[in-house]
């Protein structure tokens, strides 16, 4: 089935008693909420944008983006905002039947004092009583279980980035079909104990002593799907991140040469960024990154892509069954 994105509205006749189950409409209508930061806006937009579309399967879908407010752009990002996103207020009004939401660059040493951090407990709330499942991604996910279960994040010794292994969970329909061990990309510096999820009453679904919790659930009033690494991600963009960081350490910005992705370039690849990355250390200088060799983009190996489909389509199924649910129960009271 097409996925469709749909334009962003700012008249419309309001939804009244919560999530509308109009008779035939059996589209799930899922709100992506995009909060990466003004670099990456676009990226990402195309990163969900493709993955739904390639899981949709039977299920047509119809695409909502929005963003927290709060999150500080950019002027060419607020006018791409303004221009073809949905308001938030207008987005919750017309109720999608499920949430994605994605985590942003911190600014502040605790989640609590970002700029954004009352709208995005709102959004939390409204999912939990509007939408039938919503997925949390990364930061988002740090943020939504402190907020849930006052669960906090960890800082890491060191950046948790590359493609790591992890068993899962047999028997989740979440996790139906999926192979271990599951590779999935993380890109974090920060990580959620894995005792604490669990002790909170958290299904980890695929788990790593590597890498700790990658994809974890819990059901309360709406199914909240976790993910702390990330199956959207295209090819390159782990190379792409890995590319930023090595610039932010040419330029002085960071103090030390960022990890090389685990799991994730070709040998020859490999040889190429360590060779460049002698040379970053003898030859410290922005101008250097002119020289990144942008040949290893090629070397760059996408070995999550099939796993991080089946789990997409288990979600959609999951949420068009909950939905069809919802609204046997919705025409049964009226």
């Amino acid at each position: 089935m097409p996925l469709q994105v749909e334009p962003a509205r700012s008249a419309t006749p309001p939804v009244h008693g919560g999530r509308a189950h109009r008779p035939g409409s059996h589209a799930i209508v899922i709100g992506v909420l995009n909060n990466m930061p003004d670099p990456a806006l676009e990226a990402t937009e195309r990163q969900f944008s493709s993955l739904l579309q390639a899981a949709t399967g039977s299920h047509p879908v119809r695409l909502r983006f929005s963003c927290l407010p709060g999150v500080p752009r950019g002027p060419a990002a607020r006018e791409r905002i303004e221009r073809t996103y949905w308001r938030l207020e207008e987005l919750l009004r017309q109720a999608p039947d499920a949430l994605i939401v994605t985590g942003t660059e911190p600014r502040a040493a605790s989640l609590s004092d970002e700029p954004y951090w009352a709208q995005f407990v709102e959004v939390l709330d409204w999912a939990e009583a509007h939408t039938v499942s919503s997925i949390w991604s990364c930061l988002a996910a740090h943020a939504a279980v402190e907020v849930l279960d006052g669960v906090r994040r960890r800082r890491l010794e060191q950046k948790r980035f590359g493609v790591f292994e992890h068993a899962v969970l047999a028997g989740h329909p979440l996790v139906r079909g999926v192979c271990a061990p599951l590779r999935m990309p993380h890109s974090r510096w920060n990580e959620l104990p894995v005792a604490q999820l669990r002790s909170t009453g958290y299904a980890i679904l695929s788990c790593s002593p590597e890498s700790g919790a990658d994809v974890f659930v819990k059901q309360r009033r709406s199914l909240h799907l976790f993910f702390q690494g990330h199956p959207e991600y295209e090819r390159t963009t782990l190379f792409k991140e890995y590319r930023r960081d090595v610039g932010r350490f040419l330029s002085g910005e960071q103090s030390t040469y960022p990890p090389l992705p685990c799991r994730y370039f070709s040998a020859e690849a490999t040889a190429a960024l360590r060779e460049f990355q002698d040379r970053a250390l003898s030859q410290r200088t922005a101008e250097l990154l002119t020289d990144f060799p942008a040949a290893a983009a090629a070397g760059a190996l996408s070995s999550w892509r099939p796993a991080a489909l089946t789990m997409y389509r288990n979600w959609l199924s999951w949420v068009a069954k909950a939905k069809a649910a919802a609204g046997t129960a919705v025409q049964a009271q009226a």
